[in-house]
Formats: structure tokens, sequence, C-alpha cells
């Protein structure tokens, strides 16, 4: 029996216990992972949110010189109602080597195995740093990972190469697509109904402005790169929410449109933002203005995950496919922290036990053959971490 495989499962029985939803605190998860890290020597970096109640953790085992490997995870999980649970999602359950619960796969698996083999690590003659990277509010945008990131590069001895364990089946991920989602606020003036040119009706202008979007979407289509290997392999724009007005007689003064674009590229995103910014600016608030000088209209960003652009060098990847024993890579629709330490210069991979499949799933699990293919991968980083 795998020692260190044992000490994942169990450490993962830990980490699940620890209900770190989005909307809660994770310091206690936090707090687990320092005092772990701690005893083996580890150098600790805990950054927390505004608030206070959410924190990342960069800590790092090994020479304080550039060129280290990143081990990343995020903490946060989504909702679990028990009810629909066939047990307590946030205590784990074994059967027929499935581990269940919230999380299992997305991604505290992963977390676990880089856990379990820390003391390994530390035991080598380490000449590269290995930094393990654990994240808060991965799944509502990606909002701590923003914040390690600019920790990262305010550091002379910078890493390297960043490896994100999402879920992946162990398959090596070298593109995704980006995230962005949007609330766009219209604001207009109220009036009745039977004369529509004393108001400004702030749904009307949201209708303009989604066919405006939809009109950028059918350009996006040409701008495909060439070869892209997403489906579709373009970037994209989706229309999820409005909502306003308060009666059919009464001239709607709000509105609000929910949206999101999927770039496949960086380009594509400012793309869409200049010519929206523009169409407001020259079209839209200009009528509205001539009825309502205060007229306005504001976007919120609720999240901007940046893409994982695939590249022709990337040593992450290289890594990640010699450690795996795969000789193919792939991309894939949804998003990661990837794109964040790429954006910063760092070569990103993705690669991680369990199957997107299982995550944000009602009775979630990881396999063991899964994390064992994860200790087999970690475990290889042993003589690049000290040649």
């Amino acid at each position: 029996m795998d020692e260190r495989l044992e000490e994942t499962v169990a450490i993962l029985a830990d980490l699940v216990a620890f209900p770190t939803v989005s909307s809660e605190s994770n310091l206690a998860l936090i707090d687990y992972v320092v005092g772990r890290l701690g005893q083996l020597g580890a150098r600790l970096d805990v950054t927390h949110d505004a608030d206070g109640r959410k924190a990342n953790l960069f800590a790092t085992l090994g020479p304080m010189r550039a060129g280290g490997i990143v081990l990343s995870g995020h903490t946060d999980v989504v909702p679990a109602e028990a009810a629909e649970w066939t047990g307590d999602p946030f205590t784990l359950r074994e059967e027929d080597g499935r581990l269940y619960g919230r999380g299992t796969c997305d991604m505290k698996g992963f977390i676990a195995a880089t856990l379990a083999l820390a003391p390994h690590f530390a035991a080598l003659p380490l000449t590269r740093p290995v930094h393990f990277a654990f994240t808060y509010d991965e799944e509502v945008g990606c909002v701590g990972a923003r914040q390690l990131c600019e920790l990262i590069e305010q550091r002379d001895a910078r890493p390297a190469i960043a490896i994100i364990g999402e879920p992946t089946e162990m398959r090596v991920i070298e593109g995704h697509k980006g995230c962005c989602e949007y609330t766009t606020h219209f604001h207009g003036l109220a009036g009745h109904g039977s004369n529509p040119a004393a108001g400004v009706n702030a749904i009307d202008m949201a209708v303009r402005y989604i066919a405006r979007l939809l009109d950028i979407g059918e350009e996006l289509k040409t701008r495909a790169p060439e070869a892209s290997r997403f489906e579709p392999p373009y970037t994209t724009v989706q229309v999820g929410e409005i909502e306003g007005g308060t009666a059919r007689n009464v001239i709607a003064a709000h509105c609000r449109v929910g949206w999101e674009m999927r770039p496949v590229q960086y380009a594509d995103q400012v793309f869409v933002k200049e010519h929206l910014a523009r169409y407001c600016g020259e079209v839209l608030l200009p009528r509205m203005r001539e009825v309502h000088p205060e007229a306005r209209i504001e976007t919120e960003v609720i999240g901007e995950v940046a893409g994982l652009e695939p590249a022709s060098v990337n040593a992450a990847r290289d890594i990640a496919l010699a450690l795996t024993g795969r000789r193919e890579t792939d991309v894939v629709a949804f998003g990661t922290e990837a794109g964040l330490f790429q954006a910063i210069g760092l070569s990103a991979a993705v690669c991680g036990p369990g199957s997107i499949e299982q995550a944000h799933r009602i009775d979630e699990f990881v396999t063991r053959d899964q994390l064992s293919q994860a200790l087999v991968m970690l475990r290889g980083l042993g003589p690049t971490l000290t040649a």
C-alpha cells in the first residue's frame, strides 16, 4: 500500500471538513496548511483580503532563488446542500475507490497530494525552490489569485513554472478560454408610457446595447486564430440576464443586463470592450442625455478570468508531459487561474486528479487511482528540483 496515498486521503479528509464555500472564510484551512508546511521549515507568506476573512498562502521549500516551480490550487468550493447529497458533503466518504465530498476533485484532492509529498520535497537537496500557492475565491472570479500574482510580480526571486492542479483526469492542458462576466446598468428617466419621448427608457437603451453586443459576436467569428483548437474556435459573447422596468405603462428608469464573453485571446477582450465603450459614448449616451443630462451607463466587472493561451515554448507543459507519460496536450472550455500566472511571465499548464464532470456536482468525488497518478507526477519533480 502506498504510504503517501494513505496520507493524501487522510489530508483530503481534513481539507473537506473545512466548509470553504466561497461566501465563507477559508482561514481555518489556511491555518491548517500553515501548520503542516511550517513544521517542514517552509517560508510562509499569508496575504488577506480587505475584510481579513480570507487568505492566500504562498509557501516555499528550498533556496530563495529565481526559477522555482509553483504548485497551485484554490481552497474555495461551490455550495453544497446536505439534503441533496448521499452523505454529509463536508465529511469524506469512501465507496468502491471513490472519495466523496465537496471539493474532492475541485480541487482539494490536488492540494492534499502536494501536502502529502511536502515532507519528501523538504528532505531533498533542493537546488530549485518548490512553491505552494493556495488561493481564495477562485470560484467567484479568481480574486485571490489576482492578489497573489501581484505579490509574485514584486519578488526578485520569481518562479518560472506553474502547474495548476484543476481536475483534468491527469491530462495536460495547455490552453483554455478566458471567462469575463459583467453587469451593465442603464440609468434613464421614468415617465408616463403615453409620452415615451419625455423620458429615457433604460430598457430601450439596453436592447440597443444587446443588439450591438450580438453584432460584435458575429465579428468575433472572423477573428478566430488560425488553427484554433477551441470549440467553438472563436471568442463568444452571450447575454444571460436582463431585468428592468416596473409596469407596462411606465417608462423604465433602470435596466440591467448580465452578459459574458469567453475570449480565446486577450486581444479579443480588448476589442469587445473598446467597441462597446465607443458605442455607448458616441451613440447611446448622447441620445439619453438629450432628454436627461444625468443619464448614465455603468458596467460592473463581476469577474475577469484570464485565458491560458497555447504557446510554442512552454516549460510547464513539457514537464507535465514528461512526468505523466502523456504524448499529447489538450485545451478545455473551463477557466482556471493558469492564465493569471502566464500573464506575469510564468509558463503554465493545468494537470490534476479528478474529472471536471464531477466538479460542482452533487456527490462530487475523486478516485484513489487519480490521486495515485497525481502523486507519481509530483514525486517525479524531484530530479528537476535537485538538478
